[in-house]
């Protein structure tokens, strides 16, 4: 039977300090470049109740960490076949994410992967909710080392739509988003939100690179054109595409591997 682990300010730094997990314990060979790894169990109880659709368990990578200082923070929200309440499922995807940053940036920082559930706590189907990503971050917020200026968001997928969600909805977290192959609508990825003039507005003021795969047959490329595009016309000016002409739906592939992309994030502080 697993433990809950209440998460505070000392567990967590105790958790750093103590129970850093070596690569050669972990058997997946595609994380064999990965320095460290580490998995914290368990939200605190209320937020649990509130977040019902996020998993209690969630992932944690980071370079290493001195107690007295803040550093940045990129969230990463896994697609559709990430879905489930088995944590370790989602490792493969946030791995790429990880290989880049520790390739590319000298900054330490640290890395968190949420999970979605498959169904929802009390029933319904699970998904990306901004209202519960809020509660789940300001429990981050209060028990890691964040810098508050530096908190990036990025996401695959039905995570690209999680985070043109999250970022049109509550701005003010984050000092850059950049959605990857994301739907826009709730209604599946072909969707589009009725909300998309609101997200736009509240982005205009948000560095933001979207990502795209013009051969994409999941979500089409129109979509992230369309949201940006909306974005630049309500004033942003900080908002931009990448469209990938021979890529589909992996286009990610070619984001986590390219230096600009980690140079972008990182070169992006919230005023």
């Amino acid at each position: 039977m697993k433990k809950s682990f209440l998460i505070t300010p000392v567990s967590i730094l105790l958790f750093f300090a103590l129970n850093l997990v070596s690569l050669a314990q972990v058997k997946k060979k595609s994380l064999a470049d990965i320095k460290e790894f580490k998995k914290i169990h368990q939200l605190n109880a209320g937020i649990k109740a509130k977040a019902k659709s996020i998993n209690s368990d969630f992932l944690v990578f980071s370079t290493k960490l001195k107690e007295t200082k803040k550093v940045p923070l990129v969230i990463y929200l896994h697609g559709a076949g990430g879905r489930g309440n088995n944590i370790e499922s989602i490792t493969r995807s946030v791995a790429p994410l990880w290989r880049g940053i520790v390739k590319n940036i000298d900054t330490p920082c640290i890395v968190v992967a949420p999970q979605c559930l498959r169904e929802a706590r009390g029933g319904g189907r699970g998904g990306w909710k901004h209202e519960e990503l809020n509660e789940w971050l300001n429990q981050l917020k209060a028990t890691l080392p964040i810098d508050l200026k530096r908190i990036y968001l990025t996401g695959n997928s039905m995570g690209g739509y999680g985070s043109w969600l999250w970022g049109g909805n509550s701005p003010e977290h984050f000092a850059a988003i950049a959605p990857i192959v994301g739907g826009i609508g709730p209604g599946g990825p072909k969707d589009v939100t009725k909300e998309l003039d609101k997200w736009a507005k509240n982005l205009a003021k948000v560095p933001v690179y979207a990502f795209a795969g013009a051969k994409d047959e999941v979500v089409p490329a129109e979509r992230s054109e369309r949201m940006v595009t909306a974005i630049q016309n309500a004033g942003g000016k900080l908002a931009k595409i990448k469209v990938y002409p021979n890529e589909g739906h992996g286009a990610k592939r070619l984001v986590l591997s390219s230096e600009e992309f980690y140079k972008w994030m990182f070169s992006k502080k919230r005023k």
